[in-house]
């Protein structure tokens, strides 16, 4: 009976979920209704795959608004009528346009115009599929209206928004946020009635008991429709099912390209490799996953053409078809991959590629893939309200001061002195917390479907400009669509522009070298020897300190190490304990005969009886607990969190502890086991997965080995990495680049070597326009490099506030000017006159002017690159007010072992983290005064009395510890150092520290090449 039912997918409007409204459907003895959200078709399929559960008979429908304004209520007689809601719904979406009143010609969807709408527009005429729909609350005014006389065409028209009051003042909460405005001040017109609620059938037959034809209308419309999406097991996928256009064409393909790859990737063939192809053939064919891996093909065959850079990772990397196709770079037989990870006849769902291209190439890829095939939308996701985040919005729509805001954000606040208004905005947010807030998109997933992507739902149209499903990849798995997930990365950038940037200016060394033969890369000492060392700092996913520190635990100099490293440092893992008992099985040679459980040890004695990868899991539930592969493969979703809370992940779960129990196993055992594969909780990786970074690791390796400073000039034209731009300009630096501030004829919008040379970019300048920097270099690509300030300020259209920038930060060097005496002659030359925004037909006269000799301390160029650039190019510790009152550095530690240690560091990076018990430490990485690494740790007792107070140089003392050989500081006590008075703003005879006076530049010190940075 009901035809008009929100979910919270009618956003910031609804406020329960669909498995909600179907609870309440069951409470009111409701067999059929329709789900309407509001321009929003998110929960339609969880809707329908959840609804037989509740004894519901699922309709779908949309109800079409302009804001919260009313135009007409479309039902879908069946799939085809869905499809015509979702194609005219995204049609007004993508184009940003407003809902018509009056509805077009649909085909198999009837339309309902609220009650309100037919009298305001005076429509008298009905199509067939037309109807006037009233609620419980209009009864009242239809008795007096002509309307009556359309008796077959009334139909009950009830909204279902809310459950009780509580929903109802959340509604007005949620519309609140929406409008950005106060409650008190809230429209009445931008809310619901608050009797949109449910009846039960009974009460609703006693309302319409004299108007019984209009429940009778009801009921025939909704007899009349049906909608129908397979969720069970056997379902048939729904991509794209054949890439050619027929299956034997495209098996017959497959075979062929694998085949063609045969001698490439194993010019030495054997049997065991043909067996394994010949295993997975049959299987991909059985499965109908030929289509998957040719359209995966295809899209890497495209960026190969384009010479993009990409990886292959993800469960497809235990493909050798996949290895084969070049869909990725990781030989399943050289690290035996665990083959029913990749694929089994119990699982429905494809293996899963996740292909990342540089951040430049992805949007090309994309373009690429919509314009290739047919039906192509990005996945969704649903961005929801948290905590921290509803507290500001309620403590707004309340109009709390924003002190009391934050204090309730922080959680320091006792319940007890909450007055009503802060009590209430902490009683709502659990209410909205959870609750969908907007739509987004899905990190990289991407959808090719063989039916019309508006067959499952309408899109949105993002910033992107791809269109957008609205449901997430939960729901497309089950009712069998199966992403393609192409991502962006950074690490790829890097290696490219490296390359090209040998290209350019180092062509025989580029030509010495293929990038991709990664075998090479893993037998070379010089890069193993990096990886031992840990003098990974850009290098992609082995520069992080926690990365280091493992790398140096572990002793790690070959490339299977690094797999296992790769997915022991992972969350799972380490919150498991195992990492570290990995790490003592690993050094000490029969430890793991001694401690494993001898099954664990024979499942995975490469790993010494631990999990570490994913496929354990499946290992350890086949072998340890007799699950069958398809059950151990929902315990091994079941992990990533997105199925946890499912039925069938809590069967399984329960299955695993009564078969090990069964087996006899210790119940101690049993705990152990179970808590090990539970602390994965998601964060474990795929064997392929560890091994696909891996090989990107050893490319990032073997560049930063043999040309460190292209490397690291690549590292930070593309954003850096775990540590921020100015440590990858100091490890530059170490590596034996000159470092150079912004230069008007020398830099680039981004960083430019020059032999040995490094050049910042005038990107770096934070105050200088974006258009400034355009005209820069378009005006000196086009006439040549500036020979003076005066040539520079007559070719271009420049303020003296952005000139200023330029002179301060020493961008014209190369006129041998002191910095000051440029300003004046800029503010000379730059008058208060427009300047004629074209080129001069005649060199213009300059006046000369008599300016007073003027000169720079080094001390004031540090603190104007500070200002300018972020980070100063003098090494920081000559910026204390006192002088460090020893030079101990990491050189020292191993001389002080289990022996306290004074020392000064440059702070790089800090973590914090909590205890067991809840207690906050921290770990902090360091430079020393001679530019070398050294790693702190500040226990609870210590991190109490102790912070770190931001960017700056800090002197500890501390006891230096090793653990496994990596050596540590475990601080006792910190202080942080006072920089001198910035001089530029105080008078230097006052100043604790004097600089050398010498004038910076003093003729500026000659030319670019030979100019000295101070270390």
């Amino acid at each position: 009976m009901y035809l008009n039912c929100h979910t919270y997918y009618s956003l910031r409007y609804g406020t329960f979920s669909e498995i909600e409204l179907l609870q309440l459907a069951k409470d009111h003895g409701v067999t059929q209704l329709v789900l309407t959200d509001i321009n929003n078709t998110s929960a339609c399929l969880n809707f329908v795959r959840k609804a037989s559960e509740y004894d519901v008979r699922p309709i779908l429908g949309i109800d079409f608004r302009n804001g919260v304004e009313p135009c007409f209520v479309g039902v879908a007689k069946n799939n085809e009528g869905f499809l015509e809601l979702n194609d005219f719904l995204s049609h007004h979406i993508h184009n940003e346009k407003k809902i018509p009143e009056i509805a077009p010609q649909f085909k198999e969807v009837f339309v309902i115009y609220p009650f309100e709408k037919v009298l305001q527009h005076e429509k008298k005429t009905f199509a067939e599929h037309e109807f006037i729909g009233v609620s419980v609350n209009e009864l009242k005014r239809l008795r007096f209206s002509k309307l009556l006389e359309q008796r077959d065409k009334i139909v009950l028209l009830q909204p279902v928004t809310f459950r009780n009051k509580r929903d109802f003042n959340a509604h007005r909460l949620l519309r609140a946020i929406d409008n950005n405005t106060l409650l008190s001040m809230l429209s009445v017109t931008e809310q619901a009635r608050d009797d949109e609620h449910m009846y039960a059938i009974p009460n609703l037959a006693a309302y319409f008991s004299e108007h019984s034809f209009i429940l009778e209308n009801t009921q025939r419309l909704m007899d009349a429709c049906s909608i129908y999406f397979d969720f069970t097991t056997d379902r048939e996928p729904q991509n794209l099912s054949k890439y050619l256009g027929s299956t034997e064409e495209d098996e017959l393909f497959l075979e062929q390209l694998c085949q063609e790859g045969l001698p490439l990737r194993y010019p030495d063939i054997n049997q065991a490799v043909l067996d394994r192809l010949e295993k997975e053939l049959y299987l991909i064919k059985e499965m109908n996953f030929v289509s998957y891996f040719l359209i995966n093909w295809d899209i890497i065959t495209h960026a190969r053409k384009q010479n993009f850079f990409y990886v292959g990772r993800g469960s497809g990397a235990n493909s050798i078809v996949a290895y084969l196709l070049f869909i990725t770079d990781v030989d399943p037989m050289e690290l035996d991959l665990y083959f029913e990870r990749f694929i089994n006849l119990y699982r429905v769902n494809p293996p899963d590629f996740d292909i990342d291209f540089s951040h430049r190439d992805r949007p090309v890829m994309t373009q690429y893939i919509f314009n290739r095939f047919e039906n192509v939308a990005l996945l969704g996701t649903y961005v929801t309200f948290q905590s921290r985040g509803v507290i500001r919005e309620l403590g707004k729509v309340f109009g709390l001061p924003k002190d009391e805001i934050d204090l309730l954000c922080n959680g320091n606040v006792e319940a007890s002195r909450l007055d009503n208004i802060s009590a209430l905005v902490l009683k709502y947010t659990q209410l909205l917390h959870g609750m969908p807030n907007y739509l987004s998109i899905h990190a990289g997933g991407i959808l090719i479907t063989e039916k019309p992507i508006h067959w499952f739902s309408a899109t949105n149209m993002p910033p992107k400009g791809f269109p957008t499903t609205q449901f997430d990849m939960v729901i497309a798995e089950d009712v069998g669509i199966f992403k393609f997930d192409i991502l962006a990365q950074r690490g790829l950038s890097k290696i490219k522009e490296t390359l090209d940037i040998l290209e350019r200016d180092r062509p025989e060394e580029f030509a010495k070298f293929d990038i991709h033969d990664v075998k090479a890369f893993k037998k070379d000492p010089k890069v193993n020897n990096l990886v031992k060392t840990a003098q990974c700092m850009g290098c992609f996913y082995v520069e992080s300190p926690a990365m280091r520190m493992l790398l140096k635990k572990l002793e790690v100099d070959t490339y299977l190490g690094l797999v296992a490293a790769s997915s022991i440092i992972r969350p799972g893992v380490s919150k498991s304990g195992m990492m570290r008992e990995y790490i003592l099985r690993h050094r000490n040679k029969g430890r793991a005969e001694e401690l494993a459980h001898p099954v664990m040890l024979e499942i995975m004695p490469e790993t010494y009886g631990v999990m570490v990868y994913q496929e354990d899991v499946i290992k350890v539930a086949h072998h340890f607990a007799d699950l069958d592969l398809g059950e151990a493969d929902v315990l091994r979703r079941g992990m990533s969190g997105k199925f946890r809370s499912r039925e069938e992940f809590q069967k399984v779960q329960d299955k695993f502890m009564d078969n090990c129990r069964k087996k006899g196993y210790a119940e101690k055992l049993i705990q152990e086991i179970w808590n090990q594969v539970a602390s994965f909780a998601g964060y474990a990786f795929a064997k392929g997965h560890s091994a696909s970074y891996a090989v990107e690791s050893y490319q990032s390796l073997f560049l930063r080995a043999y040309y460190p400073l292209e490397y690291m000039v690549a590292v930070l034209n593309n954003g850096g990495g775990f540590y921020k731009p100015e440590f990858y300009v100091h490890e530059a630096r170490m590596l034996g680049a000159t470092i150079h501030p912004p230069c008007v004829n020398r830099s680039n919008a981004d960083n430019r070597i020059y032999g040995k040379n490094l050049f910042l970019g005038l990107g770096y300048l934070r105050e200088l326009e974006q258009r400034v920097m355009e005209r820069i270099l378009k005006e000196r690509y086009l006439h040549d490099d500036f020979r003076s300030l005066e040539d520079f300020l007559d070719r271009l259209i420049i303020s003296i506030e952005q000139v200023s920038i330029l002179i301060r930060i020493d961008a014209f060097r190369f006129t041998e000017t002191n910095k000051h005496e440029l300003l004046w002659k800029a503010h000379l030359f730059l008058n208060k006159t427009k300047k004629i925004d074209h080129p001069k037909l005649f060199a213009p006269r300059h006046q000369h002017f008599q300016i007073p000799s003027l000169y720079s301390t080094n001390l004031e160029v540090a603190f104007t690159q500070l200002e300018l650039l972020g980070f100063s190019l003098c090494s920081p510790f000559e910026l204390l007010v006192e002088a460090p009152l020893n030079s101990s550095g990491s050189k020292d530690l191993e001389r002080y072992l289990n022996r306290n240690i004074d020392i000064y560091g440059y702070l790089i990076t800090v973590k914090r983290t909590r205890t067991q018990k809840g207690k906050a430490m921290f770990f902090a990485t360091l430079l020393d005064q001679q530019g070398q690494v050294f790693d702190t740790v500040l226990f609870p007792p210590v991190a109490e009395k102790y912070m770190f107070r931001g960017r700056g140089i800090y002197r500890f003392y501390g006891k230096v510890v090793s653990e496994f050989g990596f050596l540590s500081i475990e601080v006792i006590k910190l202080q942080k150092q006072d920089y001198i008075q910035d001089p530029r703003y105080a008078d230097m005879k006052t100043s604790v520290k004097v600089f050398d006076q010498k004038k910076t530049g003093e003729k500026a010190g000659a030319r670019e090449e030979n100019i000295e940075v101070r270390e």
